[in-house]
C-alpha cells in the first residue's frame, strides 16, 4: 500500500503543508550569503550552466548584431531602403537581448563574455555575409531560425527551475520570432 504524502504515511487526516515559508525563517535566510544577491537558497538551477547557456546566448546575438549591421550598410538596390530599415531596427533589438542577458549573468553572479577572440564558435548562429539584399535576408532568416531553436530549447532545460531567467528568454524568443516572421514576409514580397 502506498504512503499517503500529505498524512506523512499515516492514515487519517491530511497534514496542511503552509503554502509559504514562514516568515522567521524567510528573513534568516535573507540575511545568509547576503553577497549571492539574487540568487538565494530557493535557486534551483545549475547557475553555471545557466550562464554558459547565457554567454553562448550573448554570443549569438552579438554576431546577430555585427551582421544586421553589416547588411543594414551593405543594403543596395531598388527595395533597399525599407529593407535597410529592417535590419537597423533588427539590429538594435538584438542590442537590448544582448544587454539583458549580461545582465543576468552579472546577477547569477557569473561574467558576461564580451571577448572577440572565438565569438563565433561560441555563437549558434553564424556570421554570413550575402551576396545581395536577398541572400541577406536569407542569411539573417536562417539565424532567426536557429535562435528560435537555441532559445526554446534552453527555455525547456530551465523550467521551473530559474524563472526569472526563463521569462526573459521567453520575451527575447518573441521578438525572435517576430524577426523571422518579418524577414519571411520581405523575402516574399522580393522573390515575387
Amino acid at each position: 500500500m502506498a504512503k499517503n504524502p500529505s498524512t506523512g504515511g499515516k492514515k487519517g487526516k491530511a497534514v496542511e503543508q503552509p503554502f509559504l515559508t514562514d516568515i522567521k525563517t524567510l528573513r534568516e535566510r535573507a540575511r545568509k550569503h547576503i553577497e549571492d544577491g539574487a540568487v538565494t537558497a530557493g535557486y534551483q538551477a545549475d547557475r553555471a550552466t545557466v550562464i554558459k547557456l547565457l554567454n553562448e546566448a550573448l554570443a549569438t546575438e552579438l554576431v546577430c548584431i555585427l551582421r544586421y549591421k553589416r547588411h543594414f550598410f551593405m543594403a543596395s538596390g531598388i527595395n533597399a531602403d525599407a529593407v535597410a530599415q529592417e535590419f537597423l531596427q533588427h539590429a538594435n533589438e538584438e542590442q537590448q537581448h544582448a544587454d539583458q542577458i549580461a545582465a543576468r549573468i552579472v546577477q547569477l553572479k557569473g561574467e558576461p563574455n564580451f571577448n572577440p577572440e572565438g565569438l563565433t564558435l561560441r555563437s549558434h548562429a553564424e556570421y554570413v555575409e550575402g551576396e545581395d539584399l536577398i541572400d541577406m535576408i536569407k542569411e539573417d532568416l536562417v539565424a532567426e531560425r536557429i535562435a528560435i531553436d537555441s532559445y526554446g530549447e534552453m527555455i525547456r532545460y530551465i523550467g521551473d527551475k530559474d524563472i526569472t531567467t526563463r521569462r526573459m528568454l521567453e520575451g527575447i524568443l518573441a521578438v525572435e520570432e517576430e524577426h523571422a516572421d518579418d524577414l519571411a514576409s520581405l523575402l516574399e514580397k522580393l522573390e515575387r
